[in-house]
């Protein structure tokens, strides 16, 4: 067991429990922020799905992104902090603001929290939407995009998810360059993230492969997406926590090469015999997608490929990630064991 303590911003969120189930199996004291004491009991109920039961080792706090109250509770006597919690809506939000806002001041928060406390290091959960988009020509089919990529905040067309991301890790490494006493700052950067459920909140990537379980799509448009299972995504928080190469850097996750939705589909056919056979097979012509406000947001990215390199990530911090194919089995197999698709009743 180690003697230290590691805080986990947003433990009930599907990568914050699967961060807190990662540093309790390496033996870490745990301490987590969720927004009320309801939360506690949930987070408990997930680890048990993964069959944990981390008695005094794991702890709560009460925090939210909004509000100053409780951080420096939730930071007290911590050796390091993972700045999981952030939001990312199914949706496209009205007000933008309403993901930049908590996103950008919820970061601040944690990182002076930090400072006050001497922490040593924070681990920043940002996103590859901080890095792939407003690249317009410039990010064609043949580009591969490293961490020295950065969204662009001045494309007029940039939406508010990868606009808050942005802004949330641009103010962080702002805030540590201009602060003494800042504590080392660390960032993952994650593609889609998929992997095995442990209860009903799940990430807005795992709603593709449920939508697709439940046909809830009954065609497939033309898009593609990027890869990366959560316990990778755990696995490398706590690398690029411990390891003296990480401070100061930036690490893209991603598992492999982008996949259309078409193969996804193929590989829950191909793998999930009977629970695949409700996954649809027939291609959604660009033009109905054009047409559907619901899927409005998805227009600028049809027919594109966004290609991520984890060489940093591999080459530095020795990650290796799972396939994309073990990704998606394993978010299917998890929400069928829980009975949260159709197909699974």
């Amino acid at each position: 067991m180690s003697e230290e303590t590691v805080l986990v911003t947003g433990g009930s969120g599907f990568v914050g429990v699967h961060c807190v189930l990662r540093l309790l199996e390496a033996g870490y004291t745990v301490r987590t922020t969720v927004r009320g004491p309801d939360r506690a009991e949930t987070v408990r109920a997930m680890l048990r799905t993964a069959g944990a039961e981390p008695g005094d080792a794991l702890r709560f706090a009460i925090a939210d992104l909004t509000s100053d109250d409780g951080w420096a509770a939730a930071v007290k006597g911590c050796d390091y902090v993972l700045h999981v919690a952030s939001p990312f809506p199914a949706t496209v939000p009205r007000d933008e603001d309403d993901l930049i806002v908590p996103a950008r001041d919820g970061a601040l928060r944690v990182l002076r929290a930090a400072r006050a406390e001497g922490v040593r290091r924070v681990v920043l959960t940002s996103s590859f939407a901080a890095i792939g988009y407003g690249h317009g020509s410039a990010g064609g089919p043949d580009r591969v995009f490293t961490e020295q990529d950065w969204t662009d905040l001045d494309d007029a067309h940039l939406l508010p998810y990868p606009k808050s991301k942005t802004i949330a890790e641009r103010t962080a490494w702002d805030y540590v360059d201009g602060e003494t006493g800042s504590p080392e700052l660390a960032v993952v950067n994650p593609v889609g993230i998929l992997g095995p459920v442990l209860g009903s909140d799940y990430s807005t990537s795992i709603t593709l492969v449920q939508r697709l379980l439940d046909r809830d799509v009954p065609a497939l448009p033309r898009l593609s997406f990027s890869f990366v299972d959560v316990r990778d995504v755990a696995d490398l928080h706590l690398r690029a926590m411990v390891d003296p190469a990480a401070r100061g850097e930036r690490f893209l996750a991603v598992a492999g090469a982008p996949m259309w939705i078409a193969d996804v589909a193929q590989v829950l056919r191909d793998r999930l015999g009977a629970a695949g056979a409700r996954v649809p097979t027939r291609r959604l012509p660009d033009f109905v997608v054009r047409l559907a406000p619901s899927l409005r947001s998805f227009v600028p990215e049809l027919g594109k490929t966004k290609i991520a390199s984890a060489d940093k990530a591999r080459q530095v911090l020795g990650w290796q990630p799972r396939s994309n194919e073990e990704a998606i089995v394993a978010s299917a197999e998890s929400l069928i064991r829980l009975g949260l698709v159709k197909s699974a009743s």
